[in-house]
């Protein structure tokens, strides 16, 4: 059930998963080719700081600019934020016109029993 509802978060963390050790793994070839080519020793201690350097300055790049950009706008969206509630609010307030239009005493009516049920924002 949940690979289901969250189907595209899981490919998200597989593609991510795959892409960081395809990073990790051929950065140990280039980072060992180096070394041997400059004749100076291979220190696991190094390669960290320099692979973690340049997975944070990727992480900057991209995920800062592209993702926080498309998802934090997603999100705000989604939670509620002033720019998605302007639109609900319009929409609801033209059903409510439409509503006591066609009936005024059954619109109220059906209006209160909607509010009742589902709190506005």
């Amino acid at each position: 059930m949940r690979w289901k509802a969250h189907g595209y978060a899981w490919i998200t963390l597989g593609f991510m998963a795959f892409s960081m050790i395809g990073h990790w793994l051929l950065g140990w070839f280039s980072y060992v080719s180096e070394q041997e080519q400059h004749q100076v020793p291979i220190m696991v201690s190094d390669y960290l700081i320099l692979m973690g350097r340049d997975t944070f300055e990727n992480w900057q790049s991209e995920f800062l600019q592209l993702l926080w950009q498309v998802g934090g706008l997603a999100m705000f969206l989604y939670v509620g934020s002033p720019q998605s509630k302007e639109s609900d609010d319009r929409k609801e307030a033209k059903i409510d016109a439409i509503l006591r239009q066609l009936n005024p005493q059954a619109g109220e009516k059906a209006i209160r029993e909607l509010d009742l049920k589902y709190q506005r924002r």
